[in-house]
């Protein structure tokens, strides 16, 4: 996590996680565990339940992007975006529940109102042939949710 004064905010990336170790893949403090050992995280995470928790300060980077690339061009993913993790597995018979939808939905529409977002973006989108996230998932729904 690093803070900057006047992050210009212009991307919302969607990310999934679950717990790759033992325990339940759901648990949200055995994945913040996950995320405190490889030095990553994300602003959001949500639930199964649909609870949001925030994790970093909008105000500071989170580093949950990795090597990636905007549509415009721009590497510096992290330092640009808001970075929202969806607790759902790679199974293909998983995927994220409605309330984790209807809660993602809100968070980004919320987040739109403070921020002029240019991009909300799958972690796939920006990591092509790196990243598959977020799995399982009814995108083109979502958007048209987040335009409403």
């Amino acid at each position: 996590m690093h803070t900057t004064q006047n992050r210009m905010i212009e991307a919302v990336i969607v990310h999934s996680v679950y717990n790759k170790a033992c325990g339940d893949k759901y648990d949200i403090d055995l994945i913040i565990k996950q995320f405190s050992r490889y030095h990553v995280s994300s602003h959001y995470i949500i639930g199964r339940d649909g609870t949001i928790y925030q994790l970093v300060k909008e105000k500071n980077i989170s580093y949950q992007a990795g090597h990636s690339q905007l549509p415009d061009g721009r590497t510096a993913v992290n330092s640009c975006s808001i970075g929202i993790e969806l607790v759902t597995s790679k199974d293909s018979l998983d995927s994220p529940t409605e309330k984790q939808i209807k809660s993602l939905v809100a968070l980004v529409k919320d987040i739109k109102t403070r921020y002029k977002i240019k991009y909300v973006l799958r972690h796939s989108d920006i990591a092509p042939g790196r990243k598959t996230d977020p799995w399982n998932m009814n995108w083109e729904g979502f958007l048209r949710k987040i335009d409403n």
